[in-house]
């Protein structure tokens, strides 16, 4: 039997120490890694990610698992390796098996070791739990302050001695111990997050609600809520009447409104809040409407940004909950621009923040117009903050002036004055005719000039109409083509032996002549037809009297017109003239008011009209008249709004007084016809009987206060 020296062995077991050694260096080279992993900021996936991964590398398994536990929760595989070469998916036996083992070591909250094909322990707890796979899974609890938050499980290898298999559960141990103050310290740092978070957002909702002016909240909201949301830039633009105006940019005290980019900026949000929708942009527009893409597109090539979001902001109704509110009817007050100039990611939190900031700046944006809609606030401001008009000294003098205004007041709502309706018109002879051109055509030749007197059915211009040249020449030559079928059918008629040439033979010739001469009929009543057309070429008087279109020759030479296009305008001015007036329809409700007192005493009563003429603005000169006819309905003419036409006529002989003398005979009043002017602006009056001086005086604003503010409560 042979023997070992010392000497021997200590020789044998040297290289066994140094491979020891360097597994002993790499493993602890290993757990430092997850060590500096745990302290620094990654995320949860990516932890247990390498977690699991060295550990495998570690203990030379086949693969393991992940496992996290939130409370009131299944267990929810966080990372795996290998777990398909389980077998568990193949089984849903051993899938129930497995997941009670799993319950079983999370509530015993110790680390355990259990072979293939075995349970975990005896206890009521353990019961149905066992290992179903061909591995030993070690398994560690992942502990924090509030229990069991996980476990990492590992499937090993068997045929390990036992004192390995106890180095794997320490090994394990120790880095689930890790992965708890991983979680520890993740959980701290979410905490102070969220604690610095609510701290921002006291502060953004104290001074968000400070004030109770909309452009010091619009500047609040621009730049506390860049700093709440995290964002690069947020821009608020308030609505203005029926426009929106840029007014506050985070970060900017002044900034140019006519610049492009804020142009655009303000472009852009006004299509978004009247499409009434959110806007949230990160670079692709398939989506969005053709107008929206169009805004869109100019401002992201004008600025550079990364990502936007224009979001609408509607007038705040604590009296309406999500259910009752009806979004599309609801007063926008303009939009919040949130913006990523840098960084195309989005912030942690965002939408959340977002949605903070955009339901407090609504109720702030609500609280400071409303305040800033109260009647007369600048008046009850100083009234609120003089205090010297109740000293002892002087309460005798605003005692006097609080009577002398009172006073004042009862004397506007006690005295009455004439209350008249003012409207713009137009001078216009009573005769007076609109020439149109009846077919298509190029006008060629002007025969008239402005102010040419003309006689009813007199030419004024010629057209020509390429089409109808056209149709003339194709005619004629159909003419011509038919009549000379005609003269041959005729011919071979004459030439035949009607005793020897068959019947049927004459009936077809007879035919063919009877149907020449029809088709002859027809191309003449087409040629008379063209005719008509032609005559229509030359545009004619409809009356007599005087051309009043300005620049007629220039107007309408080598221009080509339709049917119904108006050429010029003919008026006889020798006749009685008229005045048109175009009242607003907001005022028509008082001149119908006087209508219906006037008719309750004279069914034919008209109202009274005094008026003057622009070219003769002297109030002296100002002449009367009544009108004799209102327009059933209100036509819209643009910036001037929804206007009602009447027709005011009077005395011609009214005219007289726009002459030097004054005299009122038929040749000074024929004389001044000829020289007014067609179409002269007129200042009217509509007489609308008498009413309190005050109501005179401010009745505008009494109808503005009954519509846009007693109409609303």
């Amino acid at each position: 039997m042979s023997t070992r020296t010392p000497e021997h062995v200590s020789s044998a077991s040297q290289p066994d120490d140094d491979a020891v050694n360097r597994a002993k260096q790499e493993i602890q080279a290993l757990v430092q890694e997850v060590v500096a992993l745990s302290k620094s900021e990654i995320e949860e996936t990516d932890f247990f990610a390498a977690l699991l991964e060295k550990s495998i590398s570690a203990l030379a398994a086949i693969g393991g698992v992940v496992w996290t536990l939130e409370e009131g929760q299944p267990f929810k595989l966080q990372y795996q390796v290998n777990l398909q070469q389980t077998g568990l998916a193949a089984s849903q036996a051993a899938q129930m098996q497995h997941a009670k083992l799993l319950g079983s070591i999370a509530q015993r909250g110790e680390p355990l070791l259990i072979p293939p094909h075995s349970g975990a322990g005896e206890g009521p707890e353990d019961a149905g739990a066992a290992n179903p796979t061909e591995y030993l899974l070690v398994v560690a609890p992942i502990k924090t302050d509030r229990g069991v938050d996980g476990l990492v499980e590992i499937f090993q290898r068997v045929g390990a001695r036992p004192t390995t298999q106890r180095g794997y559960l320490r090994f394990l141990v120790q880095m689930c111990e890790i992965a708890g103050e991983y979680l520890k310290t993740r959980r701290l740092r979410h905490f102070v997050t969220k604690q610095s978070l609510w701290e921002q957002l006291e502060n953004f909702t104290a001074s968000v609600h400070t004030r109770l002016d909309s452009r010091q909240t619009a500047f609040t909201i621009a730049n506390e809520g860049r700093r709440l949301i995290g964002c690069d830039r947020v821009t608020v633009v308030l609505r203005k009447g029926s426009s929106y105006v840029v007014e506050a940019i985070s970060g900017q005290d002044t900034f140019d409104k006519r610049s492009n980019v804020v142009r655009m900026l303000r472009n852009l949000a006004t299509v978004v809040v009247r499409s009434g929708e959110d806007l949230w942009y990160t670079g692709d527009t398939q989506n969005l409407a053709p107008q929206v893409e169009k805004a869109v597109n100019e401002y992201v090539d004008e600025s550079h940004t990364k990502q936007i979001a224009v979001l609408p902001i509607r007038e705040h109704d604590p009296h309406a909950d999500d259910k009752t509110r009806d979004r599309k009817r609801e007063n926008m007050l303009g939009a919040i621009i949130i913006e990523q100039l840098v960084d195309s990611r989005a912030p942690d939190g965002l939408m959340q923040r977002v949605d903070v900031v955009r339901r407090h700046s609504a109720t702030a944006l609500t609280n400071a117009q409303s305040h800033e809609g109260l009647f007369l606030l600048p008046l009850w401001r100083l009234i609120g903050q003089s205090r010297v008009l109740v000293t002892a000294r002087n309460l005798p003098k605003t005692i006097l002036a609080s009577i002398a205004i009172v006073a004042a007041v009862l004397a506007m709502w006690l005295f009455p004055w004439d209350f008249n309706v003012t409207a713009d018109g137009k001078l216009q002879p009573e005769v007076r005719a609109n020439v149109f051109a009846a077919v298509d055509g190029r006008i060629t030749d002007v025969l008239v000039t402005e102010g040419q007197a003309v006689k009813k059915g007199e030419l004024l211009a010629k057209q020509r109409s390429s089409p109808l040249e056209d149709q003339r020449a194709q005619l004629e030559g159909e003419i011509a083509a038919n009549e000379q079928d005609y003269r041959s059918k005729r011919a071979q008629e004459g030439s035949l032996d009607k005793a020897r040439t068959p019947e049927a033979d004459l009936y077809d010739l007879q035919s063919q002549i009877s149907q020449i001469e029809t088709k002859a009929i027809a191309l003449q009543k087409q040629f008379e037809i063209l005719r008509e057309q032609e005559s229509r070429l030359n545009i004619t008087s409809p009356i007599d009297g005087n051309i009043v279109t300005p620049k007629v020759q220039e107007l309408l030479r080598d221009r080509t017109v339709g049917p119904g296009t108006k050429i010029m305008e003919i008026a006889d001015m020798t006749q009685d003239w008229e005045l048109e007036l175009k009242v607003p329809e907001a005022k028509m409700g008082h001149v119908r008011a006087q209508l219906r007192e006037l008719h309750a005493q004279d069914p034919k009563a008209q109202l009274e009209v005094t008026f003057i003429l622009a070219t003769n603005p002297d109030i002296e000169d100002k002449l009367a008249g009544r009108v004799i006819y209102i327009a059933p309905t209100a036509e819209a003419e643009g910036e001037k709004g929804n206007l009602v036409t009447m027709t005011v006529a009077f005395n011609q002989e009214e005219l007289a007084k726009l002459g030097p003398e004054g005299v009122a005979t038929e040749q000074a009043i024929a004389a001044l016809k000829e020289h007014l002017k067609v179409g002269a602006d007129v200042k009217a009056k509509i007489r609308c009987g008498r009413k309190p001086i005050g109501y005179v005086w401010f009745h505008e604003l009494w109808e503005f206060i009954q519509s846009r503010i007693l109409f609303r409560m």
